[in-house]
């Protein structure tokens, strides 16, 4: 999930991130280019567009805790970065096996690909993967010491999909299997083990409150794969939309983000969810012009700006369930 070869980033670049200043000439500087010249490489490799699929789901989970009035600030930072420190490494093996594999060399557009440009080396990039894994267990573990043995379960599938995802003998990116991946590990695993994580309990709504938010945040990964289509089928990474062809990504693309929204409305009708997160639906017709626009078009630097705008939906999508379910919240405790 990388920018363009170019440095000008597409015309609809998902604002998920602080605000851009304005550089020389009037044109707007991105966060990373405000950071350090060696610090730049890094929050690149980082992939801070695809972030949002950590932070989403952690503050449904935590909004869920705060509804049960058992809310803990201090161990809900802690899996937030902790969470964060592992996507990171995920982004970085990433980034590191697909240098190795040579399927950087196909893309065109996307982000990262900091080792094709020569930014940094791979021996750098492996580090800092190392580095990202080891802060981000030993957070799980401070959280698993503290009373929270569940953890050790979750926080090891997590890991598991983050070395897994592209990386070992049977990299899951590889095989197609990467929108289930991330569909359980970034939706329901991921609120439950927040909730968990703040609460000690383990509760079917915490689990179910991450399926809306599973179809969007697999609605990413798929743009992404998408977009590098072409060149995945040159590297030999069978995606699902190598798998599917052209018609058949399509369809699962609308299906993923369709599906976040079928999901959201059933789970509200059956009381697991709160009737204020139905809020989120009002970002329904950007989901509308999203399958629009990937229907209409195999074009790479396109598809990249649909990736980036999913990003943004899925950004929007769950922080509006999240804020209902504080709005939730806040009328108990005036009960």
């Amino acid at each position: 999930m990388t920018r363009s070869r170019s440095e000008t980033p597409p015309p609809s670049e998902p604002d998920t991130h602080p605000r851009k200043r304005r550089g020389p000439g009037g044109k707007r500087r991105t966060l990373g280019e405000l950071l350090p010249a060696p610090l730049q490489p890094w929050y690149q490799a980082a992939r801070p567009r695809s972030l949002p699929a950590t932070y989403v789901p952690l503050f449904i989970g935590g909004a869920a805790a705060l509804a049960d009035k058992a809310f803990d600030p201090a161990r809900f930072l802690i899996a937030l970065v902790g969470a964060l420190l592992l996507q990171i490494a995920s982004n970085y093996i990433n980034e590191y096996v697909d240098f190795k594999r040579g399927t950087d060399a196909q893309k065109v557009d996307g982000m990262g690909m900091v080792l094709s440009r020569g930014q940094l080396n791979a021996d750098q990039v492996k580090a800092g993967a190392i580095a990202s894994t080891l802060g981000g267990v030993i957070l799980g573990l401070i959280l698993v010491l503290g009373g929270r043995p569940v953890l050790l379960l979750i926080g090891g599938i997590g890991v598991a999909v983050v070395i897994a995802y592209t990386a070992g003998p049977i990299p899951l990116a590889y095989l197609g299997l990467g929108e289930v991946a991330v569909f359980w590990c970034f939706g329901p695993l991921m609120t439950l083990g927040t909730y968990y994580a703040v609460t000690g309990q383990l509760t079917w709504t915490a689990l179910l409150a991450g399926v809306p938010i599973a179809f969007t945040v697999a609605a990413i990964l798929h743009a992404n794969n998408m977009r590098d289509r072409e060149a995945d089928i040159a590297a030999h990474k069978n995606t699902l939309a190598v798998r599917l062809g052209v018609r058949g990504a399509r369809v699962e693309f609308m299906v993923l983000v369709y599906g976040g929204y079928v999901t959201l409305l059933a789970l509200a009708l059956a009381g697991v969810s709160p009737m204020p997160a139905l809020v989120a639906l009002f970002t329904f017709p950007e989901a509308l012009w999203l399958v629009r626009l990937t229907t209409r078009t195999n074009r790479p630097a396109q598809l990249h700006q649909a990736q980036g705008r999913t990003a943004r939906l899925h950004f929007w999508f769950g922080l509006l369930q999240a804020v209902g379910w504080l709005v939730f919240a806040l009328i108990s405790l005036t009960r």
